[in-house]
């Protein structure tokens, strides 16, 4: 199944209200029929079923709407979801990959990379492997041709812990994703330079589901840069993700998302799933600096003994953005290890929502994670929830956290000021300033540049509204 099918607008499900987050915890998709089918090592027979339930769930269920604090709702209700369709290109092949997308061209670095796969609204339209990698069985390739291919990883891996029937929207990604992104890195590879894996959301009235399964060998090291991009246009489009990662015993991955969809009327839904084994280590950072509306599920789980992770990220809305993110530290076993870090900014009439959970099972004693998030306003209109929150089920562990909403300092600004930098520069090198601690652990100049241009642009961008805003302190 490859498009998403039409619905008229009398026949648009009503919209219904969810309150409350809650972690995925390992749920996964399967069934008893998923489950025999992936033990029989059938990837066609395990896609092609958990397809079917999605798409049943598609079908009879509604876009979902959450209340966010007392002031403020996520909605999809002013998606007209039945206008969008999945739109296909060319597909990449051996000898003539595509030209990048623009809006790739504009952003993505120059720099050393193992392999790139680009998937342009519903299509892989580039993929491309070090060659040396392929020799030591590193695959990187379309998700679908994983599955075609009978991939062990796949059978044992896809959909593990990804839900499909939380939500219409999560519904359709598993029920009509196409193309799609498959990473193998074998046990004992280790990968200096990092994979890229985008996706390019082209023109108004596309619905792109995209979806990634990365699996990491025992004792493997490797590095994964993923970019959510949009090329500029007027109208409605939506952008649905499903991502999973797992890192096997002692294998260790640095990963980070940057998604920037601009200004266009794009609606995102994603969720993305980490998951550490035995020994294992992930330092995972997402950068999300623009949509529409943008509502991310963003879970980490430790699911065996030794597992280990650092957890950052950082967020900027501006204008009438809206961005709202969960993110979860889950501890399955211990002992393990988990820290977690968010800074963000608001400024216009935009309003962000950070919240973040740690959950420690029972068992997962010697548990040790700190939590916490700090932001930013940078307008009197723009509206900042950071939520952090602990839920403990074991009794020898420690875990603690801390959150903030604050505003530029005044007195900081004038030191600054006395000091010969215009206002202008200081409040740019404050707010930067004010990203470091979690911008810096990118480890990686090239994409730590291409972030601090962003968040450069944000600013220049809101220098009138951030002056009104002082002014009227």
């Amino acid at each position: 199944m490859s498009s998403v099918p039409k619905e008229t607008a009398a026949k648009r499900p009503r919209h219904r209200e969810a309150t409350l987050y809650q972690p995925l915890a390992g749920a996964g998709a399967r069934d008893g029929a998923a489950a025999s089918a992936a033990e029989d090592g059938d990837s066609a027979a395990l896609l092609a079923h958990l397809r079917e339930r999605a798409l049943a769930t598609y079908e009879t269920s509604e876009l979902p709407v959450w209340r966010r604090s007392g002031f403020w709702t996520t909605s999809y209700a002013p998606l007209d979801l039945g206008a969008l369709e999945v739109r296909h290109h060319e597909p990449a092949t051996a000898d003539a990959a595509a030209p990048l997308p623009d809006a790739a061209a504009r952003t993505l670095p120059e720099r050393p990379r193992a392999g790139r796969i680009v998937q342009l609204d519903g299509s892989v339209v580039s993929i491309e492997l070090d060659v040396s990698l392929a020799a030591r069985g590193v695959r990187l390739c379309s998700l679908e041709d994983a599955a075609a291919e009978g991939s062990e990883a796949f059978a044992r891996w896809y959909s593990k812990r990804l839900t499909a029937d939380r939500h219409k929207l999560e519904a359709a990604n598993a029920a009509f994703w196409s193309g799609g992104a498959f990473l193998h890195v074998p046990a004992g590879v280790v990968v200096e330079d990092p994979f890229e894996i985008v996706h390019v959301v082209g023109a108004p009235g596309s619905a792109q589901h995209a979806r990634v399964l990365i699996v990491g060998g025992p004792t493997s090291e490797f590095r994964v840069h993923e970019y959510t991009l949009a090329e500029s246009f007027d109208g409605q489009a939506l952008h649905t993700e499903g991502f999973e990662l797992y890192l096997e015993d002692g294998a260790r991955c640095r990963l980070a998302h940057y998604q920037d969809l601009g200004s266009a009327e794009i609606y995102d839904s994603t969720t993305r799933v980490v998951a550490v084994g035995r020994d294992a280590f992930c330092h995972w950072l997402p950068a999300l600096l623009g949509g529409h509306l943008v509502r991310q599920h963003l879970e980490l789980a430790v699911m065996e003994a030794g597992g280990d992770m650092a957890f950052r990220g950082i967020f900027f809305a501006e204008n009438e953005e809206l961005l709202d993110m969960f993110a979860v530290d889950l501890h399955e076993a211990g002992p393990s290890g988990g820290d977690v870090h968010w800074r963000g900014a608001a400024a216009g009439s935009s309003r962000a929502s950070m919240e973040g959970l740690i959950k420690i099972n029972p068992g997962a004693q010697q548990t040790h994670t700190y939590l916490q998030i700090h932001t930013v306003m940078l307008s009197p209109r723009a509206r900042i929830d950071a939520i952090p929150s602990v839920l403990v089920s074991a009794d020898d562990v420690s875990a603690s956290h801390g959150g903030s909403v604050g505003e530029l300092d005044e007195d900081v600004i004038f030191y600054m000021q006395s000091r010969g930098l215009d206002r202008t520069a200081a409040v740019r090198v404050l707010v930067e300033g004010f990203f470091e601690p979690v911008l810096g652990q990118l480890a990686d100049e090239p994409l730590e540049a291409v972030v601090r241009a962003r968040i450069a642009e944000k600013l220049a961008a809101a220098r009138e509204d951030i002056e009104a805003y002082a002014a009227g302190r």
